[in-house]
């Protein structure tokens, strides 16, 4: 590894939870470890959350503490991952900095007693940060049971705007347009007497009702983050060895984050993928979502798919469910068996290791009910004995799985500048109030259908796609969906038509290309550079407050199909109508169409689909999964993920996400990837609910 950044590339499934001996009150750091073991443990992370604990006292340091569990679980063969603590700042530094605190609107500071109430671009902070760090790291970093280090943790929670911020701000936008009237003329401020005369004129964001000036404010949040974390990555370069890796675990809805950018800086990615578990994982009902996990299969592998997009590698999972998370209000634990599904989930679309949130359930403090391995009598129960398991499989597995590329059969196209743009104008409402997860809510509809009818998807950001160029994703990934796309570059627009022109399946949904690099709306004809192409055009959109049905034609048969959310009227000039709405005034309008261009197709489908609509045009347009090289036809709840294997072979993870007992036939010969017993083809696997197989073939 070089001194920037370089791509780690792991061996084997790391398999542990974090773990912190200084959170129990009492002393059993060598049961714990022990237990560890037994379980089939090959990972632990520690030392993030305590800088307390490391520097009790202005310049007091206590590095001694931590001796003890890197010897053990080097002893035992666990390694560790190091954490830098400055997400959680110590009483004593908030009380002799109150500067630092973070603000929320100007003047109004985030209130001490949680964590990450700090602006962690205040030079002061970065000061007493550094500090901790270089002790941290001078006394631990060549310890030989550290394989990596976590700078901070979840960062990008909040979104500063402390004076020096704002200032920071107003000087990145004079170096960016240079004169105020370029300003002026790019973001429109004629409107309401907004126009400047000078670089001090600029309003303060708090009352802010501009969306280019949001947009503008909401990538430099993003690029704060980003930068103090590669700040933190380039002390701990200082310290580490060529065999360690820096990473960070993110937390992707964070207001202030730009994961594609921010992994750019880091040598692997890594995340904290929450999901709702119990009935919230049966592929075959529909329950109300929790507030902030995600819910459902499609959900749970969503998340997996967006952490191995930001490098488009594999990719490290630092937290997850072990037993309930949340409040005290929010207790549902996994049924047997969803423990060992969802981590096989998350490997079958590139987790190279899986670690749970936490090693034991805490006694005190705000997550006093999230629970741990462990629940609060300390004492191994159901949930320690379902991972020891999943830890039995996962060491028999061994190395067979370095190298894997989960498979596609669709690309997803992702743009952080849209979620951030469409979360200050929000196109949805959902109970009378503004959806501020409108973006991933229209990608989440067609990931959904990508995942319902038996297909795989690949999450691209936009920069990704560009840097392949037109002729290569095409070739690559044959069908591309970009939905929801409001910010595009004229580049962008010219790149999709051009992936079509290639030979490429465009599918475009909602709102994509709707306004340009700066959201102001374009004028042009939508879609915008797309509409001669794809055949159609709309000039008039609308919200829908109830679900209307659509009926498909010939080509596109539909089952309790509806559209969701929004509608664009879209007019066909040229376009093959695949399906319309059941609607006296919509049903004027076609709800998908599709078109030749080139030696590719473009599919326009012009509202939110809903569940059973997405998987029928995903059916339609990919009519041979690669899953199907498998088990032929499978249906939910069953699932099947895939990947390559560098040596040409694949290997095959099949799911039952559900109760009852399900059974599919092997259309090929494959051997069981856990007991290395080999199956033929025509061979009938019954799959008990809730379960999974994993399987490789050559």
């Amino acid at each position: 590894m070089d001194s920037s950044s370089a791509a780690y590339r792991p061996t084997g499934v790391l398999f542990g939870a974090a773990y912190y001996a200084e959170y129990h009150v009492g002393e059993r750091l060598d049961l714990d470890l022990d237990l560890m073991k037994a379980a089939g443990f090959t990972v632990i992370r520690v030392g993030e959350s305590v800088w307390s604990t490391w520097e009790p006292r202005d310049g007091e340091f206590d590095l001694e503490w931590l001796q003890p569990v890197l010897d053990g679980a080097h002893a035992r063969g666990i390694r560790v991952i190091l954490g830098t603590p400055t997400y959680a700042v110590p009483p004593w530094l908030q009380v002799a900095h109150p500067e630092i605190a973070a603000e929320r609107k100007t003047g109004q500071r985030v209130a001490w007693g949680a964590r990450q109430e700090i602006d962690f671009a205040h030079p002061v902070f970065r000061v007493y940060a550094e500090r901790v760090i270089r002790a941290i790291l001078d006394r631990h970093a060549r310890h030989p049971a550290v394989i990596g280090f976590q700078v901070d943790n979840e960062p990008g929670l909040e979104l500063f705007h402390n004076e020096h911020v704002f200032q920071e701000f107003r000087d990145r936008l004079e170096r960016q347009y240079l004169d105020v009237e370029a300003l002026n003329d790019e973001w429109g401020l004629t409107y309401w007497s907004h126009r400047l005369d000078d670089w001090t004129e600029l309003w303060r964001p708090d009352g802010n009702s501009f969306p280019q000036y949001d947009l503008a404010w909401r990538r430099f949040q993003a690029s704060l983050t980003t930068e103090f974390i590669a700040w933190q990555a380039g002390l701990v370069r200082e310290y580490r060895r060529d065999d360690q890796f820096v990473m960070t675990c993110l937390q992707y809805p964070r207001p202030a984050v730009d994961d594609e950018k921010l992994n750019e800086r880091l040598d692997i990615t890594a995340g904290n993928p929450y999901y709702g578990m119990q009935d919230r994982l049966d592929a075959m009902k529909e329950v109300p979502a929790l507030s902030w996990p995600t819910t459902g299969v499609a959900g749970l592998f969503r998340q997996a798919d967006r952490l191995f997009s930001s490098q488009q590698s594999r990719f490290l999972v630092t937290e997850t469910n072990a037993q309930s998370i949340g409040g005290s209000d929010t207790n549902f634990p996994p049924y047997p068996g969803q423990l060992a599904q969802s981590a096989f989930a998350l490997i079958s679309r590139g987790a190279a290791m899986i670690e749970y949130w936490h090693w034991h359930t805490l006694h005190y403090g705000a997550e006093t009910y999230w629970g741990g391995v462990l629940p609060h009598s300390l004492i191994p129960g159901r949930i320690y004995e379902e991972l020891s398991q999943l830890g039995s499989s996962l060491e028999k597995i061994g190395n067979a799985l370095d190298g894997y590329e989960p498979d596609a059969d669709v690309a997803i196209l992702w743009s952080n500048d849209s979620r951030f743009a469409l979360q200050f104008a929000p196109p949805f409402r959902l109970a009378g109030e503004v959806d501020d997860a409108a973006y991933e809510r229209i990608i989440d509809a067609f990931h959904r259908g990508v995942v319902d009818s038996g297909r795989q998807a690949r999450i691209l950001h936009v920069d990704q796609a560009r840097g392949m160029g037109a002729a290569q994703l095409a070739e690559r990934f044959p069908v591309l969906i970009a939905a929801g796309l409001y910010i595009s570059t004229d580049d962008d627009l010219a790149l999709l038509r051009e992936y079509a022109e290639h030979g490429g399946h465009l599918v475009l949904g909602i709102r994509t290309g709707y306004a340009d690099d700066e959201a102001r709306a374009r004028i042009a004809v939508s879609p915008a550079g797309l509409h001669e192409a794809a055949g159609v055009r709309y000039d008039e959109y609308s919200n829908l407050e109830a679900r209307i049905p659509v009926v498909g034609t010939d080509r596109l048969q539909t089952d309790a199909a509806a559209a969701e959310l929004w509608i664009d009227g879209l007019i066909a000039e040229g376009a093959d109508v695949l399906a319309t709405y059941e609607h006296p005034r919509f049903g004027d309008f076609p709800a998908v169409t599709t078109h030749r261009f080139g030696s590719g197709r473009i599919t326009v489908v012009g509202t939110v689909p809903s569940p059973e609509l997405a998987a029928r045009i995903i059916e339609w347009i990919v009519p041979a999964a690669i899953a199907s090289e498998l088990v032929g036809s499978a249906s939910l709840p069953v699932t099947v993920s895939s990947g390559a294997l560098p040596d040409g072979g694949r290997a095959w993870f099949v799911f039952n996400w559900g109760w009852p007992q399900q059974e599919v036939t092997l259309s090929r010969p494959v051997t069981d990837l856990v007991t290395g017993g080999p199956l033929e083809a025509g061979t009938a696997l019954s799959l008990e609910g809730w379960s999974t197989r994993a399987f490789v073939s050559r």
